[in-house]
């Protein structure tokens, strides 16, 4: 049966997903791009991008099973881009340039509407302001038989954590503490919540976590 999955998701050991003071110029907030250091340099990174080269280790395998399977993916809007409030105009298309990866059609959490925007090899950005129900309501119809991705950020993870729509989450740990920015498990009780860690495994550079909703 399809899942519900966040994959990938770099968190600092002290929670964090990023840094403070995100901008156009630091998508990640300060000190953010740290946390993905092992995605960076893995080979399907470098794929996604047309590159060659890369990791070819533990964390690899992790990296490109996250991309496996997935016929819809969920932002938040921040996610998205660095604009904030109603739409000033059309020109912002996302930070991924022209081609996109995730090739899928793209479902953005946001307070204002905008026309859908379709891209170079086959990823379509729809905007959807009726909430966290209708977004997963959409991605479900636009997978079909594959996978809903939970993409992020932090905040719109917690609100599907606490709605009890996540079936797995993949967190690679990377072996940092930030001490500030946007924190994964603010507000949230994972155990209360029902999940729980089902596997673990050490890459080169994050330790990836498995945990599952039991229900």
């Amino acid at each position: 049966m399809p899942k519900i999955r966040v994959n990938s998701f770099s968190v600092s050991l002290d929670g964090y997903a990023a840094g403070p003071n995100q901008s156009l110029q630091n998508p990640l907030g300060e000190r953010g791009p740290e946390l993905f250091e092992w995605f960076f340099a893995s080979r399907t990174w470098n794929q996604m991008y047309g590159k060659e080269g890369g990791s070819t280790g533990v964390d690899d395998d992790w990296a490109r099973r996250a991309m496996e399977g997935i016929g819809a993916w969920i932002l938040g809007r921040n996610m998205f881009g660095p604009v904030r409030g109603p739409w000033p105009d059309e020109s912002w298309k996302g930070w991924w340039g022209d081609e996109p990866p995730y090739h899928v059609p793209v479902f953005v959490l946001t307070h204002h509407a905008r026309a859908p925007i379709e891209m170079k090899g086959g990823t379509v950005f729809y905007f959807v302001t009726e909430g966290i129900h209708a977004a997963l309501q959409r991605a479900r119809e636009a997978a079909k038989d594959k996978d809903v991705r939970i993409g992020g950020g932090a905040a719109t993870i917690r609100q599907y954590l606490r709605a009890g729509l996540i079936d797995q989450l993949h967190l690679a740990f990377r072996p940092v503490l930030m001490g500030a920015g946007e924190n994964l498990f603010a507000g949230v009780d994972m155990a209360a919540l029902g999940y729980r860690c089902t596997n673990h495994a050490f890459g080169e550079l994050a330790m990836h976590v498995l945990i599952n909703r039991q229900d």
